[in-house]
């Protein structure tokens, strides 16, 4: 595989999918996001093969992730333990997972708290008070709208995601991807 130095962002679906393109557009980020590199399966086993695959290339790898499936399955829990063994020291891999959803981190923008959320429903009952309608379909996600809204409050949501600790209650640390992003703007 021949790329371009550059940031690659890779993830699980297409919340992920849409977030991301819609934050290189709207902040001029230098970074590549295709569809190819989300898959709808949501599984570490396929993050772990595209990162595999984007190393070979010797590029920077945003792994944007849910850990909810690993609190509930044995398996996955044991994919997602061997996947950060391995690649939490690499400093070509940035590990950007949230529990339960990416769902959190948006919530981030908007307070501060580490209050457990059990699912995606009890997030987004909460984040339709700062964004009306939200939704995980394709139809709301492709509008760039939301992440507008977004990122008018992206430095609070990293303040709060870095105050977090990933041991107690829901996390996100997609503040990292944040924080590489706009280094490189």
């Amino acid at each position: 595989m021949k790329l371009r130095e550059s940031v690659y962002v890779i993830g699980e679906g297409l919340t992920e999918k849409y977030y991301f393109l819609h934050l290189k557009r709207l902040k001029s980020y230098s970074c590549v996001v295709r569809p190819r590199f989300f898959s709808s399966k949501n599984s570490i086993y396929y993050i772990k093969k595209r990162t595999e695959e984007l190393l070979k290339a010797d590029v920077t790898v945003i792994c944007a992730f849910d850990t909810d499936v690993s609190e509930r399955n044995a398996e996955e829990k044991a994919r997602l333990k061997d996947f950060l063994k391995t690649y939490s020291k690499n400093n070509k891999v940035i590990i950007c997972d949230s529990l339960p959803s990416l769902e959190f981190w948006f919530l981030l923008h908007f307070k501060s708290t580490n209050k457990h959320f059990p699912n995606y429903k009890s997030i987004r009952d909460e984040l339709r008070k700062h964004i009306p309608g939200y939704d995980k379909t394709e139809k709301f996600l492709m509008q760039d709208k939301w992440v507008k809204i977004l990122v008018t409050n992206q430095d609070f949501a990293v303040k709060n995601g870095k105050a977090l600790n990933s041991g107690n209650g829901s996390y996100s640390n997609i503040f990292k991807a944040i924080e590489l992003l706009e280094e490189m703007v």
